[in-house]
């Protein structure tokens, strides 16, 4: 969906709300433990991309809080 409204620039203030937010979601998608084999543990993976690529687009930088390897570590 296209915006209707170019997105505005967001302060240093409004950064770190958001960094701090992300991080507790990093968090709660990393801490249930789930069976790598069920769709559950996929959509996780899923939705903890969609949360780096937001930390990305949003920031210009990558989370520092996500140390990523191929596994959900912190």
């Amino acid at each position: 969906m296209a915006r209707s409204k170019p997105s505005k620039q967001l302060s240093q203030a409004e950064i770190e709300r958001f960094l701090v937010a992300a991080e507790a979601l990093h968090l709660s998608i990393i801490k249930p433990f789930i069976s790598p084999s069920s769709e559950h543990h996929r959509a996780l993976q899923r939705t903890h991309e969609a949360l780096l690529k937001a930390v990305k687009d949003i920031t210009g930088k990558d989370a520092k809080f996500i140390a990523y390897f191929g596994a959900w570590s912190k």
